[in-house]
């Protein structure tokens, strides 16, 4: 996997998009969730959720699911804007100038966080047991 950094900068902080960092892909963004192991801000919630009993539970984690897809999907589409934006940002200042960057590179840098973030969150999700088991077995 291409690592998601740029002189010694993460596509997650404004300078990487500053100092010309390429543009993750989703693809780069989801496969670097798994590489670094991250769960997602949610991951307590989603545990606790998991530990709830049926059917309590798989309404619950159905809510969080279309929810957290929902959130991911505006996301996905302002991060969209953003790359457009950046992209003619780009072709008007070629090269970086002075030691500031600009609003379009905290916003890229902050798309990025709020997507990975939200990949996060659904690997933790799918990583759930499909239903839990309420019935002791006899001995």
């Amino acid at each position: 996997m291409k690592e998601l950094s740029h002189i010694g900068y993460s596509a997650g902080h404004p300078w990487y998009y500053f100092l010309g960092g390429a543009v993750p892909k989703l693809k780069e963004i989801k496969a670097s969730v798994y590489v670094d192991g991250y769960e997602g801000c949610l991951a307590d919630d989603i545990k606790a959720t998991a530990r709830k009993a049926e059917p309590q539970r798989t309404h619950a984690i159905n809510a969080m699911r279309h929810k957290l897809i929902d959130d991911l999907h505006r996301d996905i589409s302002i991060y969209r804007r953003c790359v457009r934006e950046l992209s003619r940002y780009r072709l008007e200042h070629s090269e970086a100038s002075g030691t500031c960057c600009a609003e379009i590179h905290t916003s890229m840098s902050l798309k990025h966080n709020h997507i990975y973030n939200g990949f996060a969150n659904l690997k933790t999700l799918e990583a759930l047991p499909a239903q839990q088991m309420d019935l002791f077995l006899p001995e």
